[in-house]
């Protein structure tokens, strides 16, 4: 792409006096990891990609299903039985070529939790079991690597940022993991579509400001009501 056409197409972020041309340079040399291709890690592809992420990491095991495609916004019809990963790549490509996408198609476990984080900046968690969430919290506080977390549930969801420059992570609010089949999910309760492009949003705004060195919200964990419209955010 030209020297003009990349300002072109990233003008409306360098015209921000917070990001300008220096703003843009950290995104293009940052490396982020999502986990999770799905609800949340739709919209968070989509406008980390849009805003020209230099490296997106993204790691899924599953498949893409018909019941995915009500919030799973970057997947379409004619991918339902391909991996969630090179759909996830197919969108990336489409929308920025310029992005470096590094599939990881596997579950993230604890042989290579650390492995996997190690070689990104900043690690999104948009899994959907608790089991995972932990694993890659410690991981993240092992590796002093920042972590964007969310999470999402019928109308409600919350977002935070966890071990930012020595803030407190996911075990200072809840020490211990439930055990996965004493907590409800969108399997068995649902999910609204628009909700995970809200959160995910959300938590794609917070990396942005992250890689490009602006403060963000720490040691907080933000509630989404939408049915009732509420926002509370709850210090810890």
């Amino acid at each position: 792409m030209k020297k003009e056409d990349y300002f072109s197409r990233y003008s409306r972020q360098i015209f921000i006096e917070e990001i300008g041309l220096e703003g843009q340079k950290k995104i293009k040399s940052s490396k982020v990891l999502v986990i999770g291709a799905g609800g949340l890690g739709s919209p968070v592809l989509q406008y980390l990609a849009a805003a020209g992420v230099g490296t997106l990491g993204v790691a899924d095991f599953d498949e893409v299903e018909l019941h995915n495609l009500n919030r799973q916004i970057i997947h379409t019809e004619n991918r339902v039985g391909l991996s969630k990963v090179k759909s996830a790549e197919a969108f990336v490509k489409e929308l920025n070529h310029q992005v470096i996408f590094k599939k990881i198609e596997e579950k993230i476990n604890e042989d290579n939790a650390e492995e996997i984080i190690t070689q990104y900046d900043v690690v999104i968690d948009g899994s959907d079991n608790f089991s995972t969430r932990y694993l890659v919290n410690d991981t993240c506080v092992q590796l002093q690597k920042t972590l964007v977390y969310g999470s999402i549930l019928g109308f409600a969801g919350q977002v935070a940022v966890f071990n930012h420059n020595g803030s407190k992570n996911l075990r200072d609010i809840f020490p211990e993991p439930p055990f996965d089949e004493d907590v409800p999910d969108c399997d068995s309760l649902g999910v609204l579509g628009a909700l995970p492009g809200i959160i995910g949003s959300m938590m794609a705004l917070q990396a942005l400001k992250i890689i490009t060195d602006l403060p963000v919200s720490v040691n907080q964990l933000t509630l989404v009501d939408t049915l009732g419209w509420r926002f509370q955010t709850i210090d810890f």
